[in-house]
């Protein structure tokens, strides 16, 4: 069964961290980018950070310096570490994975990660 899933989420103070991780099944791991992406409550879906097959990042500004993505080919998962957050960081996290070359994507559940004193 091809599924991704997702953990780490939850409630944080502001400037506290926290690390989701994403589990992905079914899929040969390493021809999938991978990424994360997050959804404040009516608003359009957004990526925040994506990591290659071959281990080269992006982030969207709004995280760089804070958040660092990473991959584990042999556990088959995608990490996102999260520091100095803030209260926009609210929002639905979501892992995704993309096949290489194709416009096929695979999306997890969500986390929902709330940044709040």
């Amino acid at each position: 069964q091809v599924q991704l899933v997702e953990s780490g989420g939850g409630l944080v103070q502001p400037g506290g961290s926290l690390r989701l991780s994403c589990a992905a099944s079914g899929i040969i791991f390493d021809i999938y980018h991978m990424g994360w992406y997050r959804q404040e409550s009516g608003k359009q879906r957004e990526l925040v950070a994506a990591i290659s097959t071959g281990g080269s990042t992006i982030y969207a500004d709004s995280v760089k310096g804070r958040f660092t993505i990473s991959r584990d080919s042999a556990k088959n998962t995608v990490a996102l570490q999260m520091q100095m957050l803030k209260p926009e960081d609210t929002a639905v996290y979501y892992c995704a994975a993309n096949l290489v070359g194709t416009p096929t994507s695979i999306w997890g559940q969500g986390t929902q990660v709330i940044v709040s004193s």
